[in-house]
């Protein structure tokens, strides 16, 4: 590895953590893009480090998320079941694809699903949610973790830029807790999803030395930034909350779909 690759590695890190605790969404969207497009690895590679970093930022910011009283441990505790069955199914699929069409699947899911929020008024200031009584009920927060879990074996991801919108939406939590509750149930799913995606690459004639090096550089940086990103969620006003989840989702749609 070159000493330029190095430091962007380090930058990468304290960036994704910075934007995975904030938002609950594990960093994923801004280091595979990075990793992929700027870094030149495979889609696959690139995925399966990214998976480990969600870990490392996942629990940090969970630490400050309880110390703030505001994870809902009845929905997490029902969306975990669903979320570790399914980032499972997620991997297995992912690896039936060759890295440029799983890169592609990656740039059309971002932008189709920030379309869909914009349409649906997901997460738009000003929408009643806030004020709702929430849904906790397994239906509600099982569907949300299953939907979550695919997407974050399928992609990479933490699985928060699906379940957070979701809890938000369906489950009626309030932004702050949605993002709480996303990042808390990461901690577990992200474990066995980057587990069985490290440990599958072999069989794709891929280095999982490679994956695991990206993620060394990028995890110490990434818990720093996990850890003041956590704590600027519950001092930012969610317009900018809601602003930095959409712009980040806009800039990496449009760099993965530049490449087709």
């Amino acid at each position: 590895m070159s000493l330029p690759e190095f430091l962007i590695l380090i930058v990468l890190g304290l960036a994704a953590g910075s934007l995975g605790g904030l938002l609950g969404i594990g960093g994923s969207i801004l280091m595979i893009p990075v990793l992929t497009l700027v870094l030149r690895h495979d889609q696959h590679v690139s995925q399966a480090a990214a998976m480990i970093v969600n870990v490392f930022v996942a629990v940090p910011g969970v630490f400050r998320h309880h110390l703030a009283r505001a994870i809902e441990w009845r929905v997490v505790r029902r969306m975990i079941p669903a979320g570790l069955v399914f980032i499972l199914v997620g991997v297995a699929l992912s690896n039936t694809l060759d890295g440029p069409l799983l890169g592609t699947v990656f740039g059309v899911f971002l932008l189709t699903y920030l379309v869909g929020a914009r349409v649906l008024g997901l997460l738009r200031p000003g929408s009643p949610v806030e004020d709702a009584p929430p849904r906790a009920g397994w239906l509600h927060t099982g569907g949300v973790g299953a939907i979550a879990g695919l997407a974050a074996g399928l992609l990479g991801i933490g699985g928060g830029v699906i379940a957070v919108p979701l809890l938000n939406l369906v489950c009626r939590l309030p932004l702050r807790r949605a993002i709480a509750a996303s990042a808390t149930m990461m901690c577990v799913t992200s474990v066995f999803g980057a587990a069985a995606k490290n440990a599958t690459l072999p069989s794709l004639d891929l280095d999982v030395t490679q994956s695991l090096l990206i993620a060394a550089c990028l995890v110490p940086t990434a818990i720093a930034g996990g850890l003041y990103g956590a704590g600027l969620t519950h001092r930012l006003p969610l317009g900018w909350v809601r602003l930095v989840l959409h712009v980040l989702l806009l800039v990496a749609a449009i760099k993965f779909l530049r490449v087709i």
